[in-house]
């Protein structure tokens, strides 16, 4: 670790421990909450949450691996801290430092929003600290983004709205069920098959796209289908790396989950962008693992 800590840590590195792949997720996670709280989503203030969310987020992923480094070193020795890549302390202040630099950003836009934010750093390390081996930890893992709903929506109205609470719950349980599924040995079971029923949730909401005209239709379907095939990867496991390949797609599903909701209130050019959020997270786990 002496070597690592004395030599130039690599951009590849640093975005691989930020799992930066995935952050056009928490973009759309954004966009979506500031429409449903009524915000306006072409402004500066919204960019601010933007940065802050985002900083949550790869703040969070550096923890994840400082945390688990000791089992990264047993299971996954290629991750950059048991590779020697960097130091662990230099990932650990790197991630603190992060969630803190979030915090500041959403206490500029307001008191409830620094509240929020105060909570997903909280649930951010309580997940990291305690995920092994504890069965309710995707749970906080799903309410971390809600709270990035939260967050979006207290910054830009003041309070959390109705719409923009029940939207973060409901991605709240998607969030555990694809966590859930993925832990599963396998889906060929009947008592394995409930955290599916978490999947499901997000297509419960957003019925109301039905009633919204063929674009938002053709979303709702594509979040339907979309779920269907990752489903069919992680029950199947018709090749080798099924599950993370099933995991990675859930979680670009989450752009998808945020467009089904917008396409449920007619708000069909911000659902359009969040579907280019799902083709980016795509794209971009290409070249860094989202997993």
């Amino acid at each position: 670790m002496a070597v690592a800590s004395q030599q130039t840590v690599s951009p590849k590195t640093l975005l691989r421990l930020g799992r930066v792949s995935n952050l056009p997720t928490v973009w759309t996670n954004v966009l979506a909450a500031t429409v449903l709280a009524g915000g306006v989503w072409q402004s500066a203030r919204t960019g601010l949450v933007l940065l802050a969310m985002s900083l949550f987020y790869v703040g969070g992923m550096y923890l994840n691996d400082y945390f688990d480094r000791a089992i990264d070193a047993r299971e996954r020795p290629d991750r950059p801290i048991p590779a020697g890549e960097i130091s662990a302390n230099a990932v650990a202040a790197a991630g603190f430092g992060m969630l803190c630099a979030g915090i500041v950003l959403l206490a500029t836009t307001g008191v409830a929003a620094a509240a929020t934010g105060l909570i997903l750093a909280g649930l951010i390390v309580a997940y990291n600290l305690f995920h092994k081996g504890v069965s309710i930890s995707p749970v906080t893992m799903g309410l971390c983004r809600a709270f990035v709903y939260f967050g979006a929506a207290a910054a830009v109205s003041g309070g959390v709205s109705w719409p923009a609470a029940i939207a973060g719950f409901t991605l709240t349980a998607y969030v555990a069920g694809l966590t859930y599924a993925a832990r599963q040995e396998n889906l060929n079971r009947v008592g394995n098959l409930w955290p599916l029923v978490l999947l499901c949730a997000p297509m419960i909401l957003a019925l109301p796209a039905l009633q919204q005209g063929a674009p938002a239709i053709a979303i709702y379907l594509a979040l339907i289908g979309w779920t269907a095939y990752a489903v069919y990867l992680l029950a199947r496991r018709p090749m080798a790396g099924a599950v993370p390949r099933a995991v990675g797609a859930l979680i670009a599903g989450i752009s998808l989950v945020d467009a089904t909701f917008l396409a449920s209130i007619g708000a069909i050019m911000p659902a359009i962008l969040a579907v280019a959020g799902f083709a980016a997270t795509m794209m971009l786990q290409r070249y860094i693992a989202g997993t």
